[in-house]
């Protein structure tokens, strides 16, 4: 079954490209266009897509205002903005995007978005837009940017976070990203989700398997799904037993 896309830009050309882009993707079917944010909440209960893709900049009403009010939908379709401009970056996820992709968007790029567009659940987006209280107010994902755009990784396909100087290396189910943010403030943020083997890294708690020991007398976590093994220093090693005999 074809999953419906509306798409939403001022620019026919751009509308056109969109369009040609979906008919090489497989699953994913156009049900409608409109060449601003007003138009297309006036066509939503018609068209009903399952997947918006939106341009920001527009006359009437723009794309974050128009992404804001489909939020707000008993059953929201999923954003994915599509724009020439990389600055509206943070307000486009606080307006629970599922990907922003800068123009001029690629086939492969735009495949990648809408299969993840797919997995944002409801829950999701009350996660992403802050509806919860206490510690359920943490972000359901990190955004990071790649030669894609700008993404969202969703916090449950993460393995571990690996410090290198100023970036941070997220590996996920999907591969690698880098990420300009530091281990102290994610593992602020999401400790009950991650756990601290080394100073140079975190792991996700969910996707731990075993404790390795190697000849030298290093320790490393393995984990599932992935290849890397991160380093267990000596401070965190007692804690990280503990952890494990618990799962």
């Amino acid at each position: 079954m074809s999953r419906s896309v509306f798409i939403v830009d001022d620019e026919p050309l751009a509308r056109a490209r969109l369009g040609r882009l979906l008919q090489d993707i497989d699953g994913f079917a156009l049900v409608g266009e409109a060449d601003n944010g007003a138009e297309a909440l006036r066509r939503m209960p018609e068209a009903q897509p399952d997947i918006v893709l939106m341009d920001i900049r527009m006359p009437v009403m723009d794309g974050l205002e128009a992404a804001s009010r489909l939020a707000g939908l008993e059953a929201p379709p999923a954003i994915i903005f599509c724009t020439a401009f990389d600055e509206y970056a943070l307000s486009a996820f606080d307006a629970s995007a599922a990907a922003y992709l800068l123009k001029p968007v690629r086939r492969e790029q735009l495949a990648k978005a809408l299969q993840r567009a797919l997995c944002l659940t409801q829950a999701q987006i009350g996660a992403l837009q802050g509806h919860s209280e206490s510690s359920s107010t943490q972000k359901a994902h990190l955004s990071a940017r790649s030669q894609r755009g700008v993404e969202l990784i969703p916090l449950a396909e993460i393995r571990c976070l690996l410090a290198d100087q100023k970036y941070v290396t997220v590996v996920h189910s999907g591969g690698e990203v880098l990420i300009d943010r530091s281990l102290k403030e994610l593992e602020r943020e999401h400790g009950e989700l991650l756990v601290r083997t080394h100073r140079n890294a975190l792991v996700a708690v969910a996707h731990i398997e075993a404790l390795e020991r190697s000849s030298g007398g290093q320790y490393r976590v393995r984990l599932s799904g992935a290849e890397h093994r991160p380093l267990v220093s000596r401070r965190h090693l007692g804690r990280l037993r503990d952890l494990i005999e618990q799962l």
